[in-house]
């Protein structure tokens, strides 16, 4: 089931890129598994072009037969969904979702205290289209997401949402001994010849960050790896990484504002119509002023740029 998926969202997208971005995979993941059904079916079911990718005439035939197996299997899930919500004891229950961040801890802690008795459970997950799915479907309540500058998120119809934060920006971190580090605010120049590291799955963040450059003039290498390799790479001084402003200090590293602040991200809270998120959104508020003031140089980026969030409310 999850090869004929990821065949349908490559027919759907056009694009293996796309397809990734909207499976929430890695397009080198994504072509990997692509191959091996080809290889199990000794024929290619997609041509591969400069525009995308087209299906073959088998490729055809395997959609044609694929396509009601899939949502057949879609409708199974959500009615099993339902009978389970239906069975299940009611009470107070809130499910949240998000993508990585400083801020879900204490997010976190605060709705506990907030809302007592309720259960609440979290889900995080790289992908905020994947968050957007789930909360359309009914699996989540609530999804904290970003939306990288430039890459718009699809929002599913009927979804609600609410923003947090208009333009974050992103900053960058850098090894200690990086000539770039000692400045307190870096030009993008001064990363020219350093590779960078991104994340494929998160959704756009590496088209954001492949516009900024470009519009720079610059095209250093690439590396595509998860925040843990990133950080154990730039470390190494083996790379730089964009990063999110809330990110905490470290022994080993600094973060440091771009000059410009080229690259942000939109924050934003998405429900379902008729959800009360007043006191989920205000502690999500509060969580995240609190996180900007422990981040030293986002709390002075702040003040620099006179925003509200540096104020105590």
């Amino acid at each position: 089931m999850r090869h004929l998926k990821a065949l349908c969202a490559i027919a759907d997208a056009g694009s293996l890129h796309q397809a990734a971005r909207r499976l929430g995979v890695s397009q080198p993941s994504l072509t990997t598994q692509l191959r091996r059904i080809e290889n199990v079916l000794g024929a290619e079911l997609f041509l591969r072009e400069r525009t995308g990718c087209r299906p073959t005439s088998l490729g055809r035939a395997v959609l044609s037969r694929a396509r009601p197996l899939v949502d057949g299997m879609s409708d199974l899930v959500a009615a099993a969904l339902a009978e389970a919500e239906a069975a299940r004891p009611r009470g107070s229950r809130l499910r949240i979702g998000s993508t990585a961040s400083r801020v879900i801890g204490g997010w976190l802690r605060r709705l506990r205290v907030a809302l007592p008795g309720t259960d609440i459970s979290l889900r995080v997950d790289v992908s905020a289209h994947a968050l957007l799915r789930s909360v359309a479907a009914g699996s989540l309540d609530v999804a904290f997401v970003h939306e990288v500058e430039g890459c718009p998120l699809t929002l599913p119809e009927g979804l609600e949402q609410r923003v947090l934060v208009d333009r974050e920006p992103q900053f960058i971190s850098l090894s200690r001994d990086h000539p770039a580090a000692r400045r307190r605010v870096v030009e993008l120049g001064d990363l020219a010849g350093d590779p960078w590291m991104v994340d494929p799955t998160v959704d756009g963040e590496w088209d954001g960050v492949r516009r900024v450059l470009g519009a720079a003039g610059l095209n250093p290498p690439v590396l595509h790896g998860d925040y843990l390799t990133a950080a154990s790479l730039v470390v190494l001084g083996e790379a730089v990484a964009p990063c999110q402003p809330t990110s905490g200090p470290r022994d080993d590293m600094v973060i440091r504002p771009l000059l410009g602040d080229p690259l942000a991200v939109r924050l934003l809270l998405v429900s379902r119509p008729g959800t009360d998120i007043e006191v989920v959104y205000a502690q999500l508020e509060d969580a995240y002023r609190d996180a900007a003031r422990r981040a030293s140089g986002y709390h002075e980026w702040l003040l620099r740029h006179r925003s509200p969030l540096a104020r105590t409310p």
